[in-house]
């Protein structure tokens, strides 16, 4: 199918049968919006038998929840977790993979409780999201396996609370950061805890990639090492949905061997997938966010219950708003029922609206990632996806939480104004016909485990043999960390050098710190931001919103972390306009082609906010305001490429035009990375310039945005072909004539998107396939010598 949408607002106005999901499905895919569907057949059970060795009482409460016998997929991983392999369960969203964890670590938890402890076994469960340990904690309290004692341990845990925790629970539920920042460096008050340790269970193990995923990975080991002090081994169970080769994640993440379970025994309903294009308005695309939002009404306005994805907090905020709004004119009964879910909300406001959800409340949810994980919300008619979350994996996983009752499920991805959004449309086979991605994470990254390794010398001192558990930099690492005075040699081993902890100066997902967003009157605390995003979000004059509440930052302090606002609705936005520069540190690969020139290797990026621009709903600039905000630099890995000035006049380039060629092609190549690597377009950064100092050349660079790289550039430069390949076909096929967000223009473009040549960077482009010996279609200009 293809053709333009027409807006879909009107659709409030049409009625469809209520909860009638294969008719629905059948009118949405019926508009002229719809460029592609895909139907997913539905998946039949394969059931087994409860394995013998199920502690009786536990048996009696799975039988009674009605559970009579498992999945084949839930055996097999039960079966091997009881024999004492590590084992990763990768089978579908909603395909029951907390029974192949829970059945043999509760089995152990009762048979232990005849021991003079009461504790001959523990658990502990980890988690990326405070609300999937909260789920998974109100799961095993629901079964009340008589004698069991399930505790969460988190940052919200009350201090009085601990120790009991510490000293009497069978079951812990917990996220890294906890284990990272107080179970590990207070391992001693754990040691009865630690000595029973019988398994480890690491749920959702695909969110564990890049630098956070690096991080994550020194943390378990460390994690070994304290529970082999006790004398403890325990067995790890890890558990997802969407991991391309299960075994060698989990290896790389845990250190160890791993044993995959992938043959999913649970059934599903049919999923009908629709990609969905925006109205073209003007030069550009109708707003994903405000389709979805039209959508998200329309299918509430049926008694469907829905949730829709955005890409980004103030995208989420506007897709509610607007949802209910359209509600409030047509069904107003219904306004109340629609809300965002985002992260930065206070934990109360988070567990309310998942609550709500639960319930039917709430018939449609606009959020962020956040809800994407195992969080069990089931009956979900229908997803919709505002824009491409960045990864194939998170697609399936959003998709996956509509249907998770087994009836048909709708899943509508509505495409951004964005390359890759653009690529996707007219190249279905790129979603349906490709694996999720590689998910990409380096235990040995230097920036990442010297850290570690202090950390670890802090709870015990490091040995040599220890050293083996993290990889062949640890001793370089070590060695580097004895230097600077932070460990100190002795016969034995390392030793922490220092007074304080350096588990407080580490922070697992790449900030510091947090920003308070505060109201100016009441002192109200609303939400968080990471103070890495503070600069750009919440700087003096931003618009900020807050569960559809407008207001203005009338200061960013960052001494104090705070951002203090007023509310109330300007009627325009901000944004935020930065200066970037980068230094070439050293090349690890290269290599030449004659006029081109690929690099892989370390980079030192120099980015400063300067000021905003305000802007009203249409567009238009209204004002333009400086900033001075301190700058901000970050040593990280990149891919960089270099044309010779002969290369880009033989393409019709000349030198006036090849600062605008080189931007736009830098553009594009962000927004297409995520085709052949692991990265959102906000994991990574560009710069590019027509005369580099490092090379003395015409020079484009897409580095990882995170310290010390996360493997997203290093991907893309493995698959540099496939990579410009892609991104050259989005541009040219764009139907636009400037340069659109389609194409060429950034949403997170620090100048303005200023100067852009979509013409000149498709015959940059051209010229680098072409010196790769790739072909060129449609050709637009002669070939480089």
């Amino acid at each position: 199918m293809s053709g333009n949408a027409h807006p879909p607002a009107e659709m409030a106005g049409q009625v469809l049968p209520a909860k009638d999901l294969p008719t629905a499905a059948d009118w949405l895919t019926a508009q002229p919006a719809v460029r592609h569907v895909e139907s997913l057949p539905a998946r039949v059970a394969h059931t087994s038998s409860w394995p013998h060795w199920v502690h009786p009482a536990l048996l009696a409460t799975l039988l009674g929840e009605g559970l009579a016998a498992p999945w084949s997929h839930q055996r097999e991983a039960m079966d091997l977790a009881r024999s004492g392999h590590h084992v990763v369960l990768s089978t579908g969203t909603a395909s029951g993979k907390s029974l192949g964890y829970l059945v043999p670590g509760l089995s152990a938890v009762l048979e232990g409780l005849d021991a003079p402890t009461g504790r001959g076994a523990t658990v502990l469960y980890l988690s990326p999201t405070k609300a999937l340990a909260a789920d998974q904690r109100a799961r095993v309290e629901s079964w009340a396996v008589p004698g069991v004692r399930v505790a969460t341990h988190d940052g919200d845990t009350p201090t009085e609370e601990r120790r009991w925790i510490r000293d009497h629970a069978h079951v812990v539920l917990t996220n890294p950061d906890s284990l990272h920042h107080s179970v590990l460096p207070g391992h001693a008050h754990w040691r009865a805890f630690f000595r029973a340790l019988t398994m480890v269970v690491v749920d959702e193990c695909h969110t564990y990639r890049g630098v956070f995923g690096s991080h994550v990975a020194a943390v378990l080991r460390r994690l070994r090492r304290i529970a082999a002090r006790y004398g403890a081994h325990p067995t790890f169970v890890l558990a997802s949905a969407t991991v391309s080769d299960p075994a060698e994640h989990a290896s790389r993440l845990i250190g160890m061997p791993v044993a995959p379970v992938t043959v999913d025994g649970s059934p599903r309903g049919p999923v009908t997938f629709a990609l969905w294009e925006p109205a073209m308005l003007e030069d550009r695309r109708r707003s994903a966010t405000t389709e979805a939002a039209d959508l998200l009404a329309a299918l509430v306005a049926r008694d469907t219950q829905v949730v829709a994805f955005a890409r980004s907090r103030a995208g989420v905020e506007a897709l509610a708003s607007r949802a209910r709004g359209l509600l409030a004119d047509r069904a107003p009964h219904l306004e109340a029922s629609v809300a965002a879910y985002r992260g930065g909300y206070l934990p109360e406001e988070r567990r309310a609206l998942e609550r709500d959800l639960r319930t039917g409340a709430l018939m449609g949810l606009a959020a962020t990632n956040a809800l994407e994980l195992g969080v069990d919300i089931s009956g979900l008619d229908a997803v919709l996806i505002a824009g491409w979350p960045g990864r194939r994996a998170s697609l399936w996983q959003q998709a996956g939480r509509a249907g998770r009752s087994g009836q048909p499920a709708l899943a509508v991805f509505v495409a951004a104004d964005d390359p890759l959004d653009s690529f996707l449309l007219g190249h279905p086979e790129a979603i349906f016909g490709a694996p999720v991605e590689a998910t990409v994470l380096d235990p040995s990254n230097r920036h990442v485990l010297a850290p570690h390794l202090a950390a670890a010398a802090a709870e015990l001192p490091l040995t040599p043999p220890d050293l083996e558990m993290f990889g062949p930099t640890a001793r370089a690492c070590v060695d580097s960390l004895v230097a600077g005075g932070i460990l100190r040699r002795r016969p034995d081993g390392w030793y922490w050098a220092r007074d304080d902890r350096p588990a407080d100066h580490l922070s697992l997902r790449g900030t510091d710190a947090v920003v308070a967003i505060a109201e100016r009157h009441t002192g109200r605390i609303l939400g968080t931001i990471d103070a890495s995003a503070a600069h750009t979000q919440v700087h003096t004059g931003a618009v900020h919103v807050h569960q559809g509440r407008t207001h203005v930052v009338t200061e960013l302090d960052l001494e104090t972390a705070t951002a203090t606002v007023m509310p109330g609705d300007p009627g325009w936005t901000t944004h935020a306009q930065s200066h970037s520069d980068f230094q070439l540190l050293g090349a690890e690969r290269s290599a030449s082609l004659g006029a081109l020139g690929v690099h892989f290797g370390t980079v030192r990026v120099t980015t400063q906010v300067t000021g905003f621009l305000r802007r009203l709903p249409g567009g238009e600039v209204i004002g333009q305001h400086d900033l001075d905000l301190p700058e901000r630099s970050l040593v990280t890995r990149g891919v960089w490429w270099t044309l010779t000035p002969a290369a880009l006049a033989y393409r019709g380039i000349d030198e006036a035009a090849v600062p605008g060629a080189l931007h736009a092609a830098e553009h594009a190549a962000i927004g297409l990375l995520p085709l052949v690597a692991t990265s959102d377009r906000w994991d990574v950064g560009g710069v590019s310039t027509d005369r580099h100092p490092d090379t003395g050349l015409p020079t484009v660079l897409v580095y990882d945005g995170h310290p010390g790289g996360a493997g997203f550039a290093e991907q893309g430069h493995a698959r540099f072909g496939d990579w410009i390949a892609a991104t050259h076909a989005a541009v040219s096929e764009c139907r636009c004539v400037a340069g659109c967000p389609a194409c060429v223009q950034s949403p997170k473009c620090g100048n303005g998107n200023e100067p852009l040549d979509k013409a000149a960077a498709i015959s940059a482009l051209a010229a680098v396939l072409d010196l790769l010996g790739r072909p060129v279609s449609p050709r637009s200009g002669p070939e480089p010598h």
